[in-house]
């Protein structure tokens, strides 16, 4: 965020660097049940990024003492690849996907009923092999579809999607460059039917108006982008083996 740049983001028509309107949303594909040795899994393209998750569990928790007697408890990490950006990255967990794994875990947590497995982990990996921005809402988007590919009893399936500001200007879903250079960025993750928020961070600055501009816009985005959440777990059912 904000190192401040010559590049013009919107252009004179409104028009960001990608040809989008403001509150238009990156391409997005999903696939369900893309691992056979995964209880669950599912692969996200979205804008440029290419992300796949694994569930596997519930299953025993072990070492035993992480165990909790009323529920499971949900461990997500998220790793991205040392081929998944430009600058080269050091294989292996850094800093920041340790916080996104904590902050995922816990939102996923959120909306599984973890009552109804003690003693149990529900492990899900996250594996970022291409990154675009907006790497963690697209990761929350896809974990829901593996936990729901593994048949694990959630309140909702969980939409993770975010809004910022660029140029002045608030934007739905930023691309790299908005994100490198704009103002903002808010990602969020939303329960569609009650509309609860899981997770919501900001790195930037924007006014109260700003921000409640950018939390409707992403509102409104979820709804579309769960659409397309239960159009991907019907594809898989209806595919005949």
């Amino acid at each position: 965020m904000g190192m401040k740049s010559d590049i013009k983001l919107i252009d004179d028509n409104g028009l960001r660097i990608d040809g989008r309107l403001p509150n238009q949303l990156r391409p997005i594909k999903m696939k369900v049940g893309v691992l056979q040795r995964a209880d669950g899994s599912a692969y996200i393209e979205w804008g440029g990024n290419r992300i796949m998750a694994a569930v596997y569990g519930p299953r025993e928790a072990y070492p035993k003492h992480v165990q909790e007697p009323d529920k499971a408890i949900v461990r997500a990490r998220y790793s991205m690849a040392a081929f998944s950006v430009d600058e080269r990255k050091r294989p292996g967990p850094d800093r920041r996907s340790i916080e996104l794994g904590k902050v995922i875990s816990e939102a996923l947590e959120s909306v599984i009923f973890v009552e109804k497995y003690p003693r149990t982990s529900i492990d899900v990996y996250i594996e970022v092999l291409q990154a675009d921005a907006g790497t963690r809402v697209a990761g929350i988007t896809v974990a829901a579809l593996a936990l729901a590919d593994a048949g694990i009893p959630m309140r909702d399936l969980i939409v993770g999607c975010a809004a910022g500001k660029v140029d002045g200007v608030v934007v739905l879903d930023l691309n790299k460059e908005e994100d490198n250079y704009g103002e903002a960025d808010v990602p969020m993750a939303i329960l569609p039917r009650t509309k609860e928020i899981a997770l919501l961070q900001m790195d930037g600055d924007m006014t109260y108006e700003e921000l409640k501009a950018a939390m409707d816009m992403t509102f409104e985005a979820t709804q579309s982008i769960h659409k397309m959440q239960i159009e991907a777990l019907k594809r898989k059912y209806m595919e005949v083996e």
